[in-house]
């Protein structure tokens, strides 16, 4: 599809305001992740336990990047943005309306959980085509902001709820969110089909080396699919094992007092999100395969630094394994958007890339259950580090095969 010059110079302007309103709406649908700061003072209140609502959050979040996916293809990204950014203020709104954990589960767990995923798959992968010469750099950029977001939404939700209370805080913060995603949809636009930004000469490819786009269905019966997948499920676990204990760890393991362990938590969020956004841009220079190839060898040294931390019960290597995996995770999460789009075209990208998705979901639910039986089993978290240690090496030995197949595809 050609189109007109005029066209191609108000887009290729008009590419970085879509950019920098996907970074900000990403930003607010992070704050999902700051539910640790509103969950204990709602489980005090309502005398419940409340695991089962985060985690259904997580569990839908596939289905829903799938779904939204399927309407951003077809009708594009501007009403499916607004749609979830209406789901996720409402969702967040009425969470502090909860009289039971039914409604929680409703209210954030499904409202809230299915409106951040048909965002998040929009975002990213919408943006992704405006910039087929920084797909790298743009899928770190506006992963980093939803990555990020905690650090900056738990310590002001813990703000708002000690002038307030937990429900007023769900309150304020859901309308914040409702205007801001809302009004951020409008600036959301399709990127025509085969748009290229002005000054910029796509590389000569050989017609073999030239990526055909690739239906959901045909996506689905290629070998290489599930050799990525796998690797995102590998890459995934044991980042979300980490993640998901970050605090916990740092008290069992070592010496750190309370608000060390906290600290910790913001430590690993930070250079989560610094993997995301160096690597993103590595990965334009390198290729996509060696920067996750990279990541995969520092999560295994990572991993074996955190073995020896909990046998010496050292603050100092935690900090390094910490840091480490950290850096992986995030570097899984800023590549894979673009190593999707490189693999299987941009025309499908937001539904193929939510089916790809399934395999990050799969590690949310492998990795901190693998944490929790191992600990509550063993009164130690070292066979846990060694099971994702295994896990990264089989991710180390996909990325090979990966290299095979796609030599052979060539």
């Amino acid at each position: 599809m050609n189109l007109p010059p005029e066209q191609i110079s108000s887009l290729t302007k008009k590419r970085w305001m879509i950019l920098i309103f996907s970074c900000l709406i990403n930003l607010c649908i992070g704050s999902m992740y700051a539910w640790s700061s509103l969950s204990a003072p709602m489980a005090k209140e309502l005398d419940a336990n409340l695991s089962s609502v985060f985690s259904t959050a997580n569990a839908i979040s596939f289905v829903a990047m799938i779904i939204g996916g399927f309407l951003n293809d077809k009708y594009g990204p501007r009403w499916i943005v607004f749609t979830g950014g209406v789901m996720f203020g409402v969702g967040m709104f009425t969470s502090g309306l909860a009289q039971s954990v039914t409604h929680l589960i409703l209210s954030y767990g499904i409202c809230l959980g299915l409106g951040m995923s048909f965002v998040y798959g929009c975002t990213i992968s919408n943006t992704i085509k405006f910039f087929p010469d920084k797909r790298g750099m743009v899928g770190g950029m506006t992963t980093a902001s939803y990555g990020i977001s905690s650090v900056i939404f738990a310590p002001l939700a813990d703000w708002i709820c000690s002038m307030t209370n937990a429900r007023m805080t769900f309150m304020i913060l859901g309308a914040i969110f409702f205007v801001v995603i809302c009004a951020g949809a409008f600036v959301m636009k399709r990127c025509p089909a085969g748009f290229i930004p002005e000054g910029f000469v796509p590389p000569e490819l050989s017609a073999s080396k030239k990526v055909a786009d690739k239906s959901p269905l045909q996506m689905l019966k290629a070998p290489v699919f599930y050799v990525m997948i796998i690797m995102l499920t590998c890459g995934g676990t044991f980042g979300l094992m980490i993640i998901s204990g970050a605090k916990a760890l740092a008290l069992d393991m070592t010496l750190a007092t309370p608000a060390v362990a906290t600290l910790f938590v913001s430590v690993l969020c930070l250079f989560n999100t610094a993997g995301r956004l160096v690597s993103g841009a590595l990965s334009d220079k390198l290729g996509r395969i060696n920067t996750l190839t990279v990541a995969m060898v520092m999560a295994l040294i990572g991993l074996l630094v955190l073995c020896v931390s909990e046998a010496t019960a050292s603050l100092l290597l935690f900090a390094v394994g910490v840091i480490l995996i950290g850096i992986c995770f995030g570097t899984f999460m800023g590549v894979f958007p673009g190593f999707c789009t490189d693999r299987f075209g941009t025309k499908y990208n937001t539904i193929n890339y939510g089916i790809m998705w399934i395999g990050f979901s799969a590690a949310g639910i492998i990795g901190p259950s693998i944490l929790t039986a191992v600990h509550n089993a063993t009164g130690k978290y070292q066979g846990a580090f060694m099971i994702a240690f295994a896990m990264a090496v089989l991710g180390l030995a996909l990325s090979v095969i990966y290299r095979f197949i796609a030599k052979k595809i060539q």
